[in-house]
């Protein structure tokens, strides 16, 4: 066997992943979020209550994967600790409805050619607007690049406001051709300027956190990401899922992706292949879509190779089934930040293999094992695994998911914000939330009345008054 191959340990003095609060260290600790503008609010906010959480999201499709779980999470458990979650995110129409995460209120936005259907934010106008009127408590935005503007008018209308890195950016930029040195460069200058906007920077593992910190960046915490382990569990491994694509003595991997080059979704058909050549009767199924789709599927009909395209599987209950029936989990993207589908892989037994490259050696710990960017080493990785007692090696994967509750991931991102981690109520309401700043016009940001959706109507889309306490 050749190339690099790793058990997944963390290098020494590497910080752990799976903190379960904000942590970074005290030398360089971010100094506290300034306080809202007390003329901006109709009242001062009472301490300990609950807060409106304005997020902004890009890149999000009806087919996103991490992202949307992320901020499906996080938003439900903003609600449940008592507080306003608001999501914004672009769409091919207007909407503005109540979900279990709060609501989301969707803007009209162009797509971005090439990206199989990601949506983009553009209108400033009328984002501000809307922004004018939501009247946020806290602003959270996940996108360092087109709405890092964002930062600016969050400073001048007094709102803390924090950006979440979902990716390494010089990791995306050499999986789109840069040289590293180049690379390296220029997202350090992109930083530099994102942690320049912010009052904060998030970032959920230390391999997110070391590309601001290189830069002499002080103001970066770290919050982790979670998964939901009651409903991501071992006993979801069925047989008759597993026989639907593999007979009893093949080798099931499983890779949950989107199908675009920063992913490098090619290296788990590559390895694919070597294991074939050496004789394991494997097979692969992708569970994910994206703008590579066509070109993998040529190239696994070329190579005569056994892999079963989905595609975007939306019965999450049949996605943790395949999660749990399989035997490996590739994870190949060299960029990941965290890499949710590999711990949802981990939370159900399933072990995991992982680009060196990503931050995923932090999430999988001595659980998986790790790779170089290629198939050899991706294959040798999958033997190494397949040499572990099967019992063994899935109960240490479900051991080490359970260290990434989403409970833990909503405290240490609420710690963030400065939030309390359960907003004070008063008489079954929550109090301070939904107060309007002056100024800020009614109905002004362009998205439609409370009641699409079937959600109830509100007044003017952030106006005064007190929000009842709801359940997720």
């Amino acid at each position: 066997m050749s190339g690099t191959v790793g058990t997944g340990a963390v290098p020494a003095g590497a910080p752990s992943a799976a903190s379960a609060s904000v942590a970074v260290p005290a030398s360089r600790a971010p100094s506290p979020l300034p306080p809202p503008s007390a003329a901006g609010t109709d009242g001062a906010r009472e301490p300990g209550g609950p807060l409106r959480i304005v997020r902004l999201a890009n890149f999000v499709a009806p087919a996103s994967g991490g992202l949307r779980t992320a901020l499906r999470e996080l938003g439900k458990g903003y609600r449940a600790a008592g507080h306003e979650p608001v999501l914004v995110v672009p769409g091919d129409r207007a909407d503005d409805r109540e979900t279990e995460q709060g609501r989301v209120i969707t803007v009209p936005g162009p797509l971005l050619p090439g990206t199989g259907g990601y949506r983009v934010l553009t209108d400033r106008r009328r984002l501000t607007a809307l922004l004018e009127d939501l009247a946020p408590d806290r602003l959270e935005v996940s996108d360092r690049t087109t709405l890092r503007w964002t930062g600016r008018w969050a400073r001048r209308a007094r709102v803390p406001a924090v950006m979440v890195s979902h990716e390494a950016t010089d990791g995306v930029l050499r999986t789109w051709g840069m040289p590293e040195g180049a690379a390296r460069r220029t997202a350090d200058a992109l930083n530099i300027r994102t942690a320049h906007a912010y009052a904060r920077v998030v970032c959920t593992t230390g391999f997110a956190e070391r590309e601001f910190t290189r830069t002499g960046a002080r103001n970066v915490v770290r919050a982790p990401l979670g998964v939901d382990l009651a409903e991501r569990h071992p006993a979801l491994r069925d047989p008759a899922v597993r026989a639907r694509y593999a007979r009893p003595a093949d080798l099931l991997l499983v890779t949950c992706t989107r199908l675009s080059v920063e992913k490098r979704p090619g290296t788990a058909l590559d390895a694919l292949e070597v294991l074939r050549r050496r004789g394991r009767r494997a097979v692969l199924v992708v569970a994910g879509d994206g703008p590579l789709r066509r070109r993998l599927e040529r190239r696994a009909r070329e190579r005569g190779l056994p892999v079963v395209f989905l595609g975007h599987v939306l019965d999450r209950a049949h996605l943790g089934a395949l999660q749990a029936s399989a035997d490996v989990c590739l994870a190949p993207g060299p960029a990941e930040t965290f890499g949710l589908a590999a711990l949802e892989a981990m939370a159900c037994g399933t072990p995991v293999v992982a680009s060196t490259s990503s931050a995923l050696p932090e999430v999988i710990g001595s659980s998986g094992a790790t790779a170089a960017d290629r198939g050899e080493p991706f294959a040798d990785a999958v033997e190494l695994l397949l040499g572990r007692p099967e019992r063994e090696r899935r109960e240490a994967a479900r051991a080490r998911a359970e260290r990434f509750g989403w409970t833990a991931a909503v405290a240490a991102f609420l710690d963030a914000h400065e939030a309390p981690r359960q907003a004070a109520v008063r008489d079954g309401t929550r109090t301070g939330a939904g107060e309007r700043r002056p100024g800020a016009s009614q109905g002004s940001g362009g998205a439609p009345p409370r009641g699409s959706g079937g959600a109830p109507a509100r007044d003017g889309g952030g106006g005064p008054g007190r929000v009842t306490t709801a359940t997720p």
